[in-house]
C-alpha cells in the first residue's frame, strides 16, 4: 500500500467515525449497531469494528444489551474546549461581517453585577456619538439594549433587587427610571428577543440589541448597533438577530422551544 493509499484509508475511517458520532448525538436514547449502520450507511462490520475503537477510548459507550452511546470523554473533551473559548475572538468574524453590511458601529457587551461592559467593537468611523460604546466602557442595565436583555432574562424578583440596588438613575429624558416602565420594555423584550436603547444613555444615540447564548442556553452577552439617531434603521433587527443567532451557534447553542 502507497503512502498516499494509506492516507485516504485513514481519512476514510475518520470520516465514517464521525458519522456514526453525528448519528448517536441525534438519538435521544442508546442505539443498537444495526440502527447505528443503517442511520450512517455504513456495513454493520465496519460500523462495530469502529464503534470498538470508540468505545475503548471512551468516545462511546456500550451498554450491558450492547446499544451505544455518546462516551464520557466527549464530555471532558467539550468543558476543555468551552473552557478555551473566547465569546470576543469568536464574535468578532461576525462582527466585522454585519459591519459591513449595515456601515454602522457593532458591539459586544458582557454582564459584570448590575453593569455592560462592553468588549469589542467594530467602529463605524463616521460618528460623533459613542461615548457609551467604548471597548471597556461600563453602563447600567436598564439604560442600553444590552443591559435590558440581561435584565429580561432575569426573574421579576431580581429586577426589582435591580431597581431597589440602584436607584434606576437616569441620563438623558428618555431614560427609563421608573421599575413600572422598566418591566413594560423588559416583557416587549422576552417577547421579540431583542432590546431598544432610544436615546436613554445618550442624547442622540439609538441602539438595538440581540441576545448571545451558549451551549447551555445561558445569555452570556448582547450584540448591538449603535447610530445617530439620523441614520438609525428599525429593518437592522433582523440582521443583528440572525448574527447573534451565529455567534450563538459557533459558541455551540441550538436553538430551543421557549414558552
Amino acid at each position: 500500500m502507497t503512502e498516499q493509499q494509506a492516507d485516504k484509508g485513514s481519512i476514510q475511517v475518520i470520516e465514517r467515525m464521525m458519522s456514526l458520532l453525528e448519528v448517536l448525538a441525534d438519538m435521544p436514547e442508546p442505539a443498537s449497531l444495526k440502527i447505528l449502520a443503517q442511520s450512517s450507511g455504513l456495513h454493520p462490520s465496519t460500523a462495530h469494528r469502529i464503534l470498538a475503537a470508540m468505545t475503548s477510548a471512551a468516545l462511546v459507550e456500550r451498554q450491558d444489551n450492547g446499544s451505544y452511546t455518546l462516551g464520557i470523554r466527549l464530555l471532558e473533551l467539550g468543558n476543555i474546549v468551552k473552557s478555551r473559548i473566547s465569546i470576543r475572538q469568536v464574535a468578532l468574524p461576525y462582527m466585522q461581517q454585519l459591519h459591513e453590511q449595515i456601515g454602522e458601529a457593532v458591539n459586544l457587551g458582557i454582564r459584570h453585577e448590575d453593569e455592560i461592559i462592553y468588549v469589542e467593537r467594530t467602529s463605524s468611523g463616521r460618528s460623533l456619538v459613542r461615548v457609551v460604546y467604548l471597548v471597556g466602557g461600563r453602563a447600567p442595565l436598564h439604560l442600553t439594549s444590552v443591559g435590558k436583555l440581561f435584565l429580561a432574562a432575569d426573574s421579576p424578583a431580581d429586577v426589582r433587587a435591580y431597581a431597589r440596588r440602584t436607584g434606576l438613575p437616569g441620563k438623558t429624558l428618555h431614560s427609563l427610571t421608573r421599575l413600572d416602565a422598566l418591566e413594560r420594555e423588559l416583557d416587549k423584550i422576552r417577547r421579540h428577543e431583542f432590546a431598544y436603547d432610544n436615546e436613554e444613555a445618550e442624547i442622540g444615540l439609538r441602539c438595538i440589541a440581540a441576545p448571545i447564548r451558549n451551549d447551555e442556553d445561558q445569555l452570556v452577552a448582547g450584540l448591538s448597533v449603535s447610530a445617530p439617531s439620523d441614520r438609525h434603521n428599525p429593518d437592522w433587527v433582523t440582521p443583528i438577530k440572525v448574527t447573534a443567532n451565529d455567534i450563538s451557534q459557533a459558541l455551540g447553542h441550538r436553538k430551543r422551544l421557549r414558552n
